[in-house]
């Protein structure tokens, strides 16, 4: 049985609060609802895949979960807890947060190292800058982060020298330097070729592995690592479907998600959809 919503968790029932918790959340931008009274709920430790067409919704739900976006108020009792809080101030609730997207990479096309890149994820800033005191432990964490991820040897290069996957993994470095308790992934693995495509999925079935919560966000099934065992999917603000890896990535639901007929293909974890 495919469930149409999570079941909502209330907070203070378990000894764990959940990652997130959202309930009638509603969102308008430009005079139009982006999020249309949506209620889900994310655990600690769970991996999640958000899928949707472009313009369905799905970044704007992790821009709602950052912050960066603001819920109306709702008459039937709107919830938006994160880590068991519903007040968070915008710093300190970024801490408890890794976030990668694609046009955090475009910000980083610049003249400045891996390491001050990694490092500045300590200061949610673009690089480092005079007012910023790192410390030596920072600097040791920054390290572990870049050896923990396969790329200690570019410590010292430009983010301008490097390759598309190369990047990528910087920043996922910088996601991780603060020890989040989850790292999301917005659209994350755009622009990279094949060999650049296998080195991302490696290094996020390893942070999955690690026990961080994982929540991808994209339109891309071969984006979706067989660490992740929940999909949701997104249309027009709402949720569409939300429920196991293997009852909702199937043909029928693909192609009704995006308006077209699609074959869904499963290999050794990985899924394909062909047009």
């Amino acid at each position: 049985m495919i469930k149409m919503t999570q079941n909502i968790d209330i907070p203070g029932e378990n000894n764990l609060p959940s990652l997130l918790v959202m309930k009638s959340v509603t969102v308008i931008k430009g005079g139009r609802k982006i999020l249309d009274s949506v209620s889900l709920s994310i655990g600690q430790g769970e991996h999640v895949a958000i899928i949707g067409p472009n313009g369905s919704g799905k970044s704007s739900l992790i821009k709602t979960f950052t912050k960066e976006y603001h819920p109306l108020a709702a008459a039937d009792g709107l919830i938006l807890n994160i880590m068991g809080k519903e007040t968070w101030h915008v710093f300190e609730l970024r801490k408890m947060l890794g976030i990668v997207s694609g046009d955090l990479q475009q910000t980083y096309c610049r003249q400045v190292s891996v390491l001050d890149v990694v490092l500045s994820g300590f200061f949610s800033s673009i690089g480092i800058y005079y007012n910023h005191k790192v410390t030596p432990e920072m600097e040791a964490r920054a390290r572990e982060v870049l050896k923990f991820l396969e790329i200690s040897h570019l410590a010292d290069r430009l983010m301008s020298e490097l390759s598309s996957g190369e990047a990528r993994r910087v920043l996922i470095g910088r996601a991780l330097v603060h020890d989040p308790q989850a790292l999301i992934l917005d659209e994350p693995a755009n622009s990279l070729d094949l060999k650049a495509l296998q080195g991302f999925r490696e290094s996020i079935r390893k942070i999955a592995g690690s026990g961080k919560s994982v929540i991808l966000v994209t339109h891309n099934l071969e984006d979706i690592i067989p660490e992740i065992d929940r999909v949701i999917l997104i249309k027009d603000g709402k949720i569409f479907m939300d429920g196991k890896k293997q009852e909702i990535l199937t043909s029928s639901n693909l192609s009704e998600l995006f308006s077209l007929p699609i074959e869904v293909i499963e290999k050794k974890g990985y899924y394909q959809a062909l047009i």
